[in-house]
Parts: structure tokens; sequence; C-alpha cells
């Protein structure tokens, strides 16, 4: 069962919060990305979990909004993916101040 939810993320700056967190998840996790997409796979047994199967965070940046979508394999991931792209995001605007996340659970 996928478990999945969205939210559009008001923000002028999608285009480089998208490129800055893609590269910077780059580093220990599959990342593909360009300058208005960028899609991120977390492995079910990342960080010592055992989910049922892998966590995928995708972002699409538009002129006035980044939009984020998250497909997980439980409850229990989706909600623990979703604090995980509050908190990078947010690291990356710090200089907008914090982001409005109004998750939507498909």
């Amino acid at each position: 069962m996928i478990h999945s939810s969205t939210a559009i993320v008001p923000t002028e700056k999608g285009s480089r919060y998208l490129q800055q967190l893609c590269k910077h998840w780059a580093h220990n996790l599959a990342v593909e990305f360009d300058e208005t997409n960028g899609r991120v796979v977390f492995p079910k047994d990342a960080r010592g979990a055992d989910w049922p199967g892998d966590g995928v965070f995708t972002m699409a940046a538009g002129d006035m909004a980044l939009t984020c979508r998250i497909e997980a394999t439980s409850a229990g991931q989706l909600e623990g993916l979703k604090g995980a792209a509050e908190r990078h995001l947010n690291r990356f605007a710090f200089r907008e101040g914090d982001l409005t996340f109004t998750w939507q659970d498909d």
C-alpha cells in the first residue's frame, strides 16, 4: 500500500532550494534533478529503518511555489519523510524564514 502526501510551499526560490537539497542529499542517496524537478529515493533500510519499501520524495519548482510530494510504504515512513523534507528545506531557506508546508494526504 502506498501512502502519499503533497504540499505546495509558497516561495519564489523553489528552484534554488530544490537544487541545494538535491545536491546535499546526492552524497548518500539516489538523486536526479534539474532546475525545475528533483527526485530523491530513501532506501527502506536507511539509518537502520526497516520499512516495507523505499520512499520517494519529488519536488517541482514553479515561479511562486515549490510542490513537494512524498510516496511511502507506511504511514510512519510518510511522517518521517515529511519531517526530513521540512527540516532540510527550512535550513536552506533560513534567510526567508520558515517555509509553510500544508500537507494534503492522498
